[in-house]
C-alpha cells in the first residue's frame, strides 16, 4: 500500500489517498487510536469520493472514532471500464426503462464484478489492518452484492449495513442464506429502479440471527441522513 496524499481536515480527521496494486482508495482515520475499521463499498459506476460517501466516512471518523476506507471497484471511479462493462450498463438501463426482465443482464454483469471486487477488498483489508492505529473488528457498509460475498468468505467482517437499492444476482441471493453476521438493511420504499418485493425477499433470506430492516419513504438516492447515525450506533454495538 502506497499513500499518495495526506491532509488533516478541519474536523481533525486524517484523510489519505492510497494505491494498492491497481486499486485506488481513500482512508479516513480519527484523531484517537486504535480505531475499529468500516469498509465502505459503492456500485453503479460511482466514485470512491462520491460526496455522500465521503460525508458518511468523515462522520464515522469525527463523531464515532471509526476508521473508514473506500476503494474504487473494478470499472468504477478512476479505474478503466471495459467495453463489456459499458455494454452491460447500457443494456441494464434500457431494460429497466422498458420494464423488461433484467435477471440475465444482472447475472452477467454483477457476478464477474463481485468475483473481482471481493478478493481486492480482502487484500485491502490485510494492508489496512497492518497500519498503526487501525484494528479489528471490521464492519462493511454499502453495495449488497459485494457485501453478501464478503460477509460469507471474510471472517474478519463482524457486522454489515447493506443498501437495498442495488440489484443482486440470483446466485448471490442463494449465498445470502450463509450470511451470519449482525445485519442492518436499508430500503427506499419508492425506489424507482427496484421492485420492492424482491428486496423484501432478500432480507428474508439472510441467515443472520440479528437483522433489522430500515425502510424509508422516497426514491433511490433519498436515504435520510439520520440513517447514518443509526448505522453508526449499530457499528458501535458490534465493533467496540
Amino acid at each position: 500500500m502506497r499513500f499518495t496524499s495526506e491532509r488533516r481536515l478541519d474536523d481533525g480527521v486524517l484523510e489519505r489517498d492510497f494505491i494498492l496494486g491497481e486499486v485506488p482508495g481513500v482512508l479516513w482515520t480519527p484523531p484517537s487510536a486504535p480505531a475499529p475499521l468500516i469498509l465502505i463499498g459503492h456500485n453503479g459506476g460511482l466514485h470512491k469520493r462520491l460526496p455522500r460517501l465521503v460525508a458518511r466516512a468523515r462522520h464515522y471518523a469525527a463523531e464515532y472514532g471509526f476508521a473508514a476506507a473506500a476503494v474504487d471497484a473494478p470499472g468504477h471511479g478512476d479505474r478503466p471500464r471495459s467495453a463489456a462493462d459499458e455494454q452491460h450498463r447500457k443494456d441494464l438501463r434500457r431494460a429497466i426503462e422498458a420494464g423488461e426482465p433484467v435477471d440475465d443482464i444482472v447475472e452477467a454483469f454483477l457476478v464477474p464484478l463481485v468475483d473481482r471486487a471481493v478478493p481486492e477488498w480482502r487484500t485491502t483489508l490485510d494492508a489496512l489492518l497492518s497500519l498503526p492505529g487501525i484494528g479489528g473488528p471490521v464492519g462493511y457498509e454499502g453495495m449488497t452484492a459485494v457485501g453478501i460475498r464478503l460477509a460469507v468468505v471474510e471472517p474478519r467482517i463482524a457486522a454489515a449495513v447493506f443498501f437495498g437499492q442495488g440489484l443482486v444476482p440470483g446466485t448471490l441471493r442463494e449465498e445470502a442464506r450463509q450470511v451470519a453476521v449482525p445485519l442492518q438493511f436499508l430500503l427506499q420504499w419508492d425506489d424507482e429502479g427496484m421492485e420492492r418485493q424482491p428486496v423484501l425477499d432478500l432480507f428474508d433470506a439472510f441467515g443472520s440471527r440479528e437483522k433489522t430492516l430500515h425502510a424509508n419513504l422516497g426514491g433511490h438516492a433519498g436515504t435520510p441522513w439520520f440513517e447514518v447515525d443509526d448505522a453508526a450506533r449499530f457499528f458501535v454495538r458490534h465493533l467496540t
